[in-house]
């Protein structure tokens, strides 16, 4: 410091009050300043100067080094994110002025001083220091953090510690509550409430609880806190009472805790068991909440105890007697009970006619006339339905019941009302390969099968002459009451023409024929009558025809004469050259160029000379120039055989009819 006179603000420094630092002047460079002169009073170590006395050039150097450094004293060496205390210097309505000694005092919003209701000037009060100085130069304090990190440190000494500490619960949020904790807030989650689970978190509100930090997260300024923790010192010493105390067959009185899809959970008074849903009732049980509520107060059996997984495995069930004891005194064979449908599979429906107690309907036994294929066509799941009781097997607990013998059985008087040889009416409900099912009345039908269905025409499937839902005159043929079949036929209404045609359709009659059908020996015919003829492609062309379609157009009329009539097999096979040797040759040209016959190449007689030797010699004749005796040699070849590939005899007819009837399902 230069020698120069002390301003009177130098007497203030020296008796401790906070100051600007004196202005220094240009020491004069000739006089001599005097020395310093005490005025003998002391303060504590300072020495009160006169402020008359001259200063300046008298201060030795140590004097001015102890004045230096109490000048230097009166500033607080202040940093950023530091708790201080300061004294309120001014309140307004909107901000507090705090001095803490530094050159400049603390604007704070008096909405951090909320706790202090009663703050007044001269109080002393805790601040953090944010800022020594914002872009302005301004110093920036904080009450609310200061309080903050005061609680921020009691909060984590509390967590170490493991300290209970009371809180008010403040508000409610999702998954828990959040608490006042020392004046911050802090968060409760639900499964931290209580022992039991907490469905209603409204009831929490406003009231104070004991609590005990559990973790804190730093980063985010983040507590959580628990008061189940508390619960479950005063609980484990009861849970070891409990535990102790166990022994299988053991009944105890509990509480409905919670309840899952596989089970209910059953606080014994600190320890939990559960009760699998098989072990809630002898019955059938699709939820557990059927049988239990929650908080309901139950009684339980305990069943096993499993010490290394603390695990109780508890029931309900067993404190009910056996559904199954003493059945056959509540039960007999053919009895009818009523029930409610539990499940369904294809087989069949289970009823439940009294808790525990399920019998099996098999869906044989639902109905004497229709072929049930699932229950559901029948019955829906929770349906009430009464049945009979066919059987009860007390060992394998199982019990078959019966729908249908609560009605008598309509096959036991069909003969009557339906003997054989009668005829009646029905409907055309279904159509296979080998028949039609025609209904006689609801729920009794019949098979017509495919060879019964015409006398005259070879059908290949019952669709060509029948349609589902026509009205059809049917006889009885046949009844299998075992097995619920019953034959019928529809051509055996009219009578048979076979007794009458060899009159119209004797050997060597000429009539007309309509190609109807292509088979690879020939074609089928539809003669006057509606009756169905057949013609061997050796017949249709005095030259040989290899595929008639190619040479002869379907629904084409054809003049013919009859060459053989069988009526024992059922056949009428006729010739269309032999109707053309009759004619002129005009009309015998007319037919060859209405039907051209492709000629055979070399290779082709070869191979056929090659594959099938001809036991007599072959006509060397072609074309349409054949000699009397050729023309008899050719038909005198086999060929009313009428086996046609695509059909089937009378004989192999009736036995695959016999066959099939049998593979068919039961016709109801």
């Amino acid at each position: 410091m230069s020698e120069e006179t002390m301003s009177p603000a130098t007497a203030d420094v020296a008796t401790g009050a906070a100051a600007s630092k004196p202005t220094e002047a240009p020491a004069a460079k000739t006089s001599k300043r005097p020395s310093i002169q005490h005025t003998g009073n002391v303060k504590g170590n300072l020495s009160i100067i006169d402020p008359h006395s001259k200063l300046g050039s008298g201060y030795n150097q140590g004097e001015r080094d102890e004045l230096m450094k109490l000048y230097d004293q009166t500033f607080s060496a202040l940093k950023a994110d530091q708790v201080v205390k300061g004294k309120v210097v001014a309140i307004t309505p909107s901000e507090v002025a705090v001095d803490i000694g530094f050159k400049s005092e603390g604007i704070i919003p008096k909405s951090e001083f909320s706790m202090l209701p009663d703050l007044k000037v001269g109080d002393d009060v805790e601040v953090l220091v944010e800022a020594v100085e914002d872009r302005e130069g301004r110093l920036q304090l904080s009450h609310r953090r200061a309080n903050f990190i005061r609680v921020w440190e009691r909060v984590n000494e509390a967590a170490k510690t493991g300290e209970v500490i009371k809180v008010k619960v403040t508000k409610r949020i999702k998954g828990g509550l959040v608490v006042d904790l020392l004046g911050i807030e802090a968060f409760m989650p639900g499964s931290q409430i209580d022992i039991k689970p907490v469905r209603d978190f409204d009831i929490y509100l406003n009231q104070t609880m004991d609590v005990r930090v559990v973790k804190i997260n730093h980063p985010s300024e983040n507590v959580v806190v628990s008061h189940k923790v508390l619960m479950e010192d005063t609980v484990n010493e009861q849970r070891q009472k409990i535990v102790e105390k166990l022994e299988r067959g053991q009944v105890l009185e509990g509480t409905v805790k919670a309840i899952t899809d596989f089970g209910a959970f059953i606080d014994l008074g600190g320890v939990d068991g559960l009760v699998h849903i098989t072990d809630l009732s002898w019955g059938r049980v699709s939820h557990p909440s059927e049988i239990v509520k929650l908080d309901q107060l139950v009684n339980v059996v305990v069943l096993d105890y499993d010490e290394n997984k603390k695990r109780i495995s508890l029931g309900m069930k067993q404190l009910q007697p056996h559904p199954w004891a003493e059945i056959e005194q509540r039960y007999a064979v053919g009895q009818k009970v009523k029930g409610k449908v539990v499940s369904m599979t294809d087989y069949g429906a289970f009823i439940e006619i009294e808790k525990g107690i399920e019998g099996l309907v098999h869906v044989s036994e639902m109905s004497w006339t229709q072929h049930v294929k699932h229950p559901s066509n029948l019955f829906a799941i929770g349906q009430e339905v009464e049945a009979s009781i066919l059987s009860i097997d007390q060992d394998s607990k199982k019990i078959s019941l019966g729908i249908k013998q609560l009605e008598p059985d309509p096959w036991s008087k069909f003969l009557e009302k339906y003997p054989i040889g009668s005829v009646h009416k029905g409907v055309v409900r279904n159509l296979t390969t080998f028949g039609a099912f025609v209904e006689l009345e609801p729920g009794i039908d019949g098979l017509v099968h495919i060879g019964d269905l015409s006398w005259t025409k070879k059908v290949r499937h019952p669709g060509e002459l029948l349609k589902k839902n026509d009205e059809i005159d049917v006889m009885i043929l046949g009844i299998d009451t075992e097995n619920r079949r019953i034959a019928l036929g529809r051509k055996q209404v009219l009578e048979n023409p076979w007794d009458t045609l060899g009159d119209a359709f004797s050997e060597g009659t000429d009539t007309t024929g309509k190609i109807i059908r292509f088979l690879d020996k020939g074609v089928v015919v539809e003669l006057p009558g509606g009756i169905d003829g057949f013609v061997p492609a050796s017949q249709l062309s005095f030259q040989t025809v290899r595929n008639p379609a190619d040479s002869f157009k379907l629904d084409e009329t054809l003049n013919l004469r009859v060459i053989e009539f069988d009526s024992e097999n059922k056949k009428i096979v006729l010739s269309a050259t032999e109707w053309l040797k009759a004619q002129d040759r005009a009309i015998v040209d007319e037919y060859n160029a209405k039907h051209p016959i492709a000629k055979e190449t070399l290779s082709e007689t070869s191979k056929k000379s090659t594959t099938k030797r001809a036991p007599k010699k072959q006509s060397a004749s072609t074309g349409d120039e054949h000699t009397a005796a050729e023309q008899q040699e050719a038909i005198s070849e086999p060929i009313g055989t009428f086996e046609l590939p695509e059909e089937t005899a009378p004989e192999a007819v009736a036995q695959e009819a016999t066959a099939e009837v049998a593979e068919e399902p039961k016709a109801e």
